[in-house]
């Protein structure tokens, strides 16, 4: 299930080239930096709405609405009608592909989204790779760095995968939903359609289809009146 093509429908980006002979789709962010550096053209066709700062070696398609206070560093290859939206940072080695939403106060840095993947509100996606319609809650974070030296590895029924990454954060699979305010932490792997419930804290593999939530309970009592 870590193939790219397990994960992602790869007509569904413009950059399927990324990921030609990758084994374990996390592979394709080892190619990241050299792939951005070579196919970034600085072209910018999009529309401002207020005052932004792009970067020289970034290309914007058409339709593309880049809102105030935006800021995108590049190289960076964002696609068409897409909304880049107020105080949206996008730093180096970033892919977005056609209708895709980065909002306010979002990060990006080394990642990939595929058509139509939603980071709307206040979310972190660092060395991450986002498929077809994959939608990030409000307050998401995919923490890409774990806090003991050493690289990431992904575990999956008893066996351990070796990526060779100090940073790495998630594959989210193409129509998954994470709910408002989870984490991911370094190294998931969210299957197709999957589901991360809100404040969940997720670490490993979720199977494509199934739902990740909490259990905790929710205690009521009367509320009592000052005297």
């Amino acid at each position: 299930m870590f193939k790219p093509a397990d994960l992602f429908d790869l007509s569904q980006t413009e950059h399927a080239g990324l990921f030609d002979g990758c084994a374990f789709a996390w592979e394709a962010l080892q190619r990241l930096c050299d792939y951005v550096s070579a196919h970034a053209r600085p072209t910018l066709q999009n529309r401002c709405d207020g005052v932004a700062y792009i970067g020289p070696r970034v290309f914007i398609g058409e339709g593309t609405i880049v809102e105030d206070g935006a800021m995108i560093k590049g190289p960076a290859i964002i696609g068409r009608h897409c909304q880049i939206r107020h105080n949206a940072y996008i730093r180096e080695d970033v892919l977005v592909g056609d209708h895709c939403v980065v909002g306010n106060a979002c990060e990006l840095k080394a990642a990939v989204l595929f058509n139509h993947a939603q980071v709307p509100h206040f979310n972190y996606v660092g060395d991450s790779i986002l498929g077809c319609k994959a939608h990030l809650g409000a307050g998401v974070k995919l923490s890409n760095v774990k806090l003991a030296p050493g690289t990431i590895a992904v575990t999956h029924a008893g066996q351990s995968y070796e990526t060779g990454l100090r940073k790495f954060g998630a594959l989210v699979g193409d129509e998954a939903e994470i709910g408002c305010n989870a984490v991911l932490n370094p190294g998931s792997v969210i299957g197709r359609g999957a589901v991360v419930y809100p404040n969940v804290f997720w670490r490993g593999v979720l199977a494509a289809g199934q739902i990740a939530k909490n259990r905790a309970a929710v205690e009521v009592t009367a509320r009592q009146k000052d005297r």
